[in-house]
């Protein structure tokens, strides 16, 4: 009689180039995309380029926060791979989710741009402010999968690395949360505090780690 010995082989890993690389093209397309929101109208019927001009400033306003956060989250999103020794599927998946929300953010962003200060700023907004608080809680999630045990973190990474990489995601949700509940009354403070919240994430877990 053969007896066959029978192992559990341990999850697929593998390194963490590909994620990276694959994540660096999506948030480069999302952020060129944010561009379309900026058009002008010509011909016999149309209002002075100057006058167009100035009536863009919702659409500066939604690139400038769309793209201010879209490059916070490409920087975060950097360190933390560079803390990781490896990726599994669940951090690929996760990973995949979190693109999912920064790849659909021109639209939303479009929206603000056309409809802020005018019929159907709400909503408009809702959705802007709506994605952005899943992105959070995406981003959470996937650093907290990673970071948790150490399970994927590399072993030269120090402890006050990831804790200050942790400290420095939890106000995330809670934030982009209360900026989508001001939108209830000010659209347009909504848009603005999202702003104010990509302007606070610049130092990023460096802030906290002092």
């Amino acid at each position: 009689m053969t007896v066959r010995l029978v192992r559990d082989d341990p999850p697929v890993q593998a390194g963490t180039a590909r994620l990276e690389a694959f994540s660096d093209g999506v948030f480069a397309i999302a952020a060129t995309l944010l561009v379309l929101e900026f058009t002008v109208h010509h011909g016999p019927t149309a209002h002075p380029l100057g006058n167009q001009l100035l009536h863009l400033w919702p659409a500066y306003l939604a690139y400038g926060t769309s793209f201010l956060t879209i490059g916070i989250i490409w920087m975060n999103h950097h360190f933390c791979v560079e803390a990781l020794a490896r990726a599994d599927r669940v951090l690929m998946f996760l990973n995949l989710l979190l693109l999912l929300t920064v790849g659909f953010l021109p639209f939303p962003t479009r929206l603000v741009a056309e409809y802020l200060q005018h019929g159907g700023e709400q909503a408009a907004v809702y959705a802007y402010d709506a994605t952005f608080v899943l992105m959070s809680v995406i981003f959470n999630t996937w650093w907290r999968y990673a970071s948790t045990g150490r399970r994927l973190i590399g072993e030269d990474v120090p402890e006050s690395a990831v804790r200050g990489i942790t400290r420095a995601f939890a106000p995330g949700v809670p934030m982009y949360s209360a900026v989508l509940l001001v939108a209830i009354w000010s659209p347009l403070a909504s848009v603005a505090l999202t702003f104010a919240v990509a302007a606070f994430y610049l130092p990023s877990a460096a802030l906290f780690d002092r």
